[in-house]
């Protein structure tokens, strides 16, 4: 059986408000129409890069594949890494899957 989290895109939550701040990321989650400032993320340039990446849909092969050209990095190492960061993120709800993958009609 295909791994079709391969083929999932992810695009960022709406619950978020983001801004660049001295080179950094920061990411505050809406609860409830306020700012969680208990749960502000910061992101180094990789995670701000994937996060711009993320403002339309992208799979996982295609934010590494920017990693890859941007840092010069080992496709691989780059994949693994990306996975691991966008898993973190869906899972604090930073990121969703995108609906474009329904109607992909793979």
């Amino acid at each position: 059986m295909p791994d079709t989290r391969a083929k999932e895109t992810y695009i960022r939550s709406q619950s978020v408000v983001a801004r660049v701040v001295a080179g950094e990321t920061l990411i505050v989650p809406i609860r409830g129409k306020v700012g969680d400032l208990g749960s502000i993320y910061s992101f180094n340039g990789t995670g701000t890069l994937i996060w711009k990446l993320l403002e339309s849909p992208k799979t996982v092969a295609q934010l590494s594949d920017g990693v890859t050209k941007e840092y010069d990095v080992d496709p691989r190492q780059a994949e693994q890494d990306v996975a691991s960061f966008v898993g973190e993120m869906k899972a604090v709800g930073l990121v969703k899957v995108s609906a474009s993958i329904a109607m992909a009609g793979d």
